[in-house]
C-alpha cells in the first residue's frame, strides 16, 4: 500500500490551500456574520477548476479523481466550512447526478454553465418537513400532463436553492407509493410556481444559504426527467454515498483549522509563570486533535480510493463521515476550551468554527443512520 499523494495531488493541495488563504480564510468571519455568500471568491474558482472537481473535462470540468476532489474540499473546509458547504454541495449533488444520470443533451445545457463561474450554482432537493432521514417519506408529486412534468409540493433545508440555476428535485411519479414511484427531475429555479423562501437563520454556516421552497404546479418539460422513471430512490442513494465523503472532509478541514488557533493561542498564552502549552492537560487536547485529524484523513481518502477503483464504498463512506464529522466537534470544543473564556467570544474564529462544525453530523445523514447504514453492512457480511 502506498500512502502517498502523488505529485499532480500535492501540487493540486498546495494550489487550492493558497486560493484558501487568500480569497476564503480572511472574510469567513465578516461574511458568515453577515449570513453572505463568499461569491468574489466563488466567481474564481471557476478558472481554478473547483467548481467542476468531478465533472469530465468535455463539460468544461475538472475531471478530478475521487481522491483530488476530497482535498480540494478539505481545503475550502479549512478556509471556511460554508463555502466548502456550497462547493460540495454544487458539485457533489447538484452536477454530480448529471454527471452520472442525465443525457448528453442535459449534459451539455447544465453542466458547461455550472462550472464557469460566470453563472449561479447547482443544488440537490430532498428533504421535505416531514420526511428528512426517513426518504421513502416524501410526499413531493409530479404529474405527466402532455409533454411536460406538473411537480406539487415542499422541500426544506435546500443548500443553494436560492442561489442556483437549477434544482434536481426527488418526486414521487405515478402511481406514487413504493420505492419504485420515485424520480429525479431538473426544475429551472426561473420556473413559475416555484417558490424559495428567504434563507434559515442558522446557528453556524453563514456563508451558506439553506431554503424552504414550495412547488405550486410547476411545469417543466418532459426531458428534464433525469435517468429512468422509478429510479429515484438508488440515484439518490448512489449521490449520498459520495456526499459523505465530501462532508467528512469539510469537518477534517475545520477540525484541522481549529487546532492550528489552539496550537497558535497555546503558544502565546501566560499562566502561572509559562506558556500553557507546558500544561498536560493541553498537550492531551492536542494530541487527541491531531491523532483524530489524522484517522479521519485516512479514512476519508480510503472511501475516495474505493471509489476511484469503482469499488462499494457505501460503508467505508459512512464510517469515514461518522467518525470525521464526530471528531470536528470534540475538536473544535476543545479548541474553544484550550482558548478559555476568549474562546467563547467571536474575536477568535474557533467559536465559529464550532458552530459550524454542528451541522456535519446532521446534514448528508445524521450520525444516526450513519450507524444504521454500517451496522446493516457489517451484520450482512456474517450471513
Amino acid at each position: 500500500m502506498d500512502f502517498k499523494l502523488s505529485e499532480e495531488q500535492q501540487m493540486w493541495r498546495d494550489t487550492v490551500h493558497r486560493f484558501v488563504e487568500k480569497e476564503v480564510k480572511p472574510r469567513a468571519a465578516e461574511l458568515s456574520e453577515a449570513q453572505e455568500l463568499n461569491w468574489s471568491a466563488i466567481r474564481k474558482m471557476g478558472q481554478l477548476g473547483l467548481l467542476g472537481l468531478n465533472i469530465p473535462e468535455e463539460y468544461g470540468g475538472n475531471g478530478l479523481d475521487a481522491i483530488s476532489a476530497a482535498i480540494a474540499i478539505e481545503e475550502l473546509g479549512w478556509g471556511d466550512g460554508g463555502t466548502a458547504l456550497v462547493i460540495a454541495a454544487h458539485t457533489g449533488l447538484g452536477c454530480w447526478p448529471i454527471v452520472k444520470f442525465g443525457t448528453e443533451k442535459q449534459k451539455q445545457k447544465y453542466l458547461s454553465v455550472a462550472t464557469s463561474g460566470k453563472s449561479k450554482l447547482s443544488s440537490l432537493a430532498l428533504t421535505e418537513p416531514g420526511a428528512g432521514s426517513d426518504l421513502k417519506g416524501i410526499k413531493t408529486r409530479a404529474e405527466l400532463k402532455g409533454n411536460e412534468w406538473v411537480i406539487n409540493g415542499s422541500k426544506m433545508w435546500i443548500t443553494n436553492a436560492g442561489d442556483a440555476d437549477y434544482i434536481i428535485t426527488l418526486v414521487r411519479t405515478p402511481p406514487f407509493t413504493g420505492s419504485h414511484s420515485m424520480s429525479m427531475i431538473i426544475v429551472p429555479t426561473q420556473s413559475k410556481g416555484l417558490i424559495i423562501a428567504p434563507p434559515e437563520n442558522k446557528m453556524g454556516l453563514g456563508t451558506c444559504h439553506s431554503y424552504a421552497i414550495n412547488f405550486d404546479n410547476v411545469h417543466v418539460p418532459k426531458e428534464n426527467l433525469l435517468g429512468e422513471e422509478g429510479m429515484g430512490l438508488r440515484q439518490t442513494l448512489q449521490t449520498l454515498d459520495g456526499g459523505r465523503i465530501s462532508i467528512g472532509a469539510i469537518s477534517v478541514g475545520i477540525a484541522q483549522s481549529a487546532m492550528e488557533e489552539a496550537i497558535r493561542y497555546a503558544k502565546q498564552r501566560q499562566a502561572f509563570g509559562h506558556t500553557i502549552t507546558q500544561f498536560q492537560a493541553i498537550q492531551w487536547m492536542i494530541a487527541d486533535a491531531g491523532t483524530e485529524i489524522y484517522a479521519s484523513r485516512l479514512m476519508i481518502y480510503h472511501a475516495a480510493w474505493l471509489k476511484n477503483k469503482g469499488k462499494p464504498y457505501t460503508k467505508e463512506g459512512a464510517m469515514a463521515k461518522l467518525f470525521a464529522t464526530e471528531m470536528a466537534e470534540r475538536v473544535t470544543r476543545n479548541a474553544i476550551q484550550i482558548h478559555g473564556g476568549y474562546g467563547y467570544s467571536k474575536e477568535f474564529p474557533v467559536e465559529r468554527m464550532y458552530r459550524d462544525a454542528r451541522l456535519m453530523t446532521i446534514g448528508e445523514g445524521t450520525s444516526e443512520v450513519q450507524r444504521l447504514v454500517i451496522a446493516r453492512k457489517l451484520l450482512k457480511e456474517f450471513d
